[in-house]
């Protein structure tokens, strides 16, 4: 007779290996790149080690410190505002406040370049008034605006969920000690609110150093323009990936901050606020939403705006077959990656959910998903110098060229995005539900159509839409790893942009822009976003 461990163990060796062989995967990219340090250039290395190393760093952290600061100030004293006082508007601020995620950075930082730059509206009107123009294209923060102007709704959406889960008796108490709104905001909301604000910001911090197209229009030189120059300017893909290691450093130190500042803590949700817990006078209400709808007016409606008279200007000369080309190649991506990358992240957790899965299992599952924090161009650079290997070995030219290394880059960075939504339905379905389906002697085939994949269809569709909007937006990945004659609507916008030409760039914008408002606005009717 075998023992219950043997005949587990025996059940378990298949899932082990599928596992395995799905981690090989996902890690694959990762470990090229560390091995790039084998490979290497000494004479190229020596001369950006000698004109550039030091200034990429030092551009690098400031650009970091200003996002950080940036994304802070806004995330979270929006949602601070949204969720603590009443005032006219509140209800539609609270979720128009995440629409500049739908937003491009990209987009934002071209149109500010045509709005603010010299020959733009803002400086000559400050040139006519005699005032002295500025550069916007001169040091930090010019980058630093833009990424944060788009990326504070990551700590924005993270600090109003924990805002509004936190104990109305708790404030209550604090008032009754006599503390005022200032007082409960740092010694109360904002401490308890910590793990949610560090995870929020982890991520807009994750994006920053992935980000390519803002800083290569402001012309500011941060790790990713140096890797892209070093594959295509230098065609060194040794340099590219000992680079790309490099700022995979600082993406883990990220990672690693913000499981630091999280501790143990876990986001339970309390009792949440049924109304603000706080009144202003009449006046104060409206100069709060005044100000708040001019913040919005800012960052969406001047770009909208700017985009929308460009785009009139150059219809007739712009507008060809070739954009229908282009929108579908961008849907065709994106929904490609998204059912890939959702079809294997619901694989793995149904993996985890199982009751006697592995440590390991699990183990490998967490290491899997490491992959969001590698910006695209240093992914790309790792699978690059991957599929080059494996066309050398196998003397073939199938795994460059084709769709493949695209769809590999998309899983490789998507996965993590993809997984957490189903992960929560997975978390939400009672055990009981389970135990009396099975008492009732329902088959594998019958209770995975049956009753989880109605109860996970939340979770799944949720999971489709990020993956289908962030691949939409995608451009380093996309820009090094696409088939030739597939350029996306993002790519055309970087070309376009990167030559100067913002008003021909209006057109494709829009197009994105309308793909990701369109993805935000069905994530809230499935109430997704609250």
């Amino acid at each position: 007779m075998l023992s219950n461990t043997l005949k587990h163990r025996l059940t378990q060796w298949p899932v082990n290996l599928v596992m395995g062989f799905l981690l090989i995967i996902l890690l694959l990219p990762t470990l090229q790149l560390l091995s790039g340090w084998f490979d290497s250039d000494p004479q190229l290395w020596q001369h950006f080690a000698d004109t550039l190393l030091l200034d990429l760093i030092s551009n690098t952290l400031l650009l970091l410190l200003g996002v950080t600061f940036g994304t802070l100030v806004l995330g979270v004293g929006l949602a601070w505002l949204v969720v603590m006082f009443e005032f006219p508007g509140r209800r539609w601020l609270s979720w128009l406040l995440l629409l500049p995620f739908a937003m491009p950075a990209y987009v934002l930082a071209f149109v500010f370049l045509g709005v603010f730059d010299y020959s733009g509206t803002v400086q000559n009107t400050l040139s006519q008034l005699g005032w002295t123009p500025i550069d916007i294209r001169e040091g930090v923060w010019g980058p630093a605006l833009v990424l944060s102007l788009v990326f504070y709704p990551y700590v924005y959406i993270l600090s109003k969920t924990a805002f509004a889960n936190q104990s109305i008796t708790l404030i209550e108490t604090a008032q009754s000690l006599g503390c005022g709104a200032n007082c409960i905001f740092w010694r109360v909301s904002l401490p308890l609110a910590r793990p949610a604000i560090a995870a929020g910001l982890s991520l807009a911090l994750m994006e920053t150093l992935a980000d390519f197209g803002t800083v290569e229009l402001f012309n500011y030189a941060t790790f990713t323009t140096a890797i892209y120059s070093a594959w295509e300017d230098f065609r060194s893909l040794a340099v590219a990936a000992q680079l790309s290691s490099l700022l995979l450093l600082f993406a883990l130190l990220l990672l690693g901050t913000e499981r630091l500042t999280r501790g143990k803590r876990r986001y339970n949700q309390q009792a949440r606020l049924s109304s603000p817990p706080f009144t202003l006078s009449r006046k104060a209400q409206w100069g709060m939403s005044l100000l708040l709808w001019g913040f919005l007016a800012l960052t969406l409606g001047i770009p909208l705006l700017q985009l929308s008279l460009w785009a009139a200007q150059t219809l007739s000369q712009e507008w060809d077959a070739r954009y229908i080309d282009w929108f579908n190649s961008t849907l065709i991506l994106s929904v490609l990656a998204a059912l890939i990358t959702v079809a294997l992240a619901l694989f793995m957790n149904a993996l985890q959910s199982q009751r006697h899965a592995s440590r390991w299992l699990r183990f490998s599952i967490e290491v899997g998903k490491i992959g969001y924090a590698l910006p695209g161009i240093v992914l790309a650079i790792g699978i690059m110098g991957l599929l080059a290997t494996l066309n050398n070995w196998l003397n073939t030219q199938w795994f460059l060229g084709g769709l493949f290394a695209l769809m590999l880059a998309y899983l490789v960075r998507f996965i993590a995005v993809a997984y957490g939504p189903v992960q929560s339905r997975f978390l939400s379905i009672k055990p009981n539900i389970i135990e009396a389906a099975r008492n009732m002697g329902a088959s594998k085939w019958r209770m995975a159509w049956q009753i989880y994949l109605p109860l996970l269809k939340p979770g799944i569709l949720s999971a489709l839409l990020l993956v289908f909007m962030d691949v939409s937006k995608e451009l380093p990945a996309t820009y090094l790893l696409r088939p030739f004659g597939w350029d996306t609507l993002a790519i055309r916008i970087f070309e376009l942009s990167a030559e100067g030409l913002y008003e021909r760039a209006a057109i494709p914008s829009l197009l994105l822009l309308l793909i990701g408002i369109l993805g935000l606005w069905l994530m809230k009717r499935l109430g997704v976003i609250k």
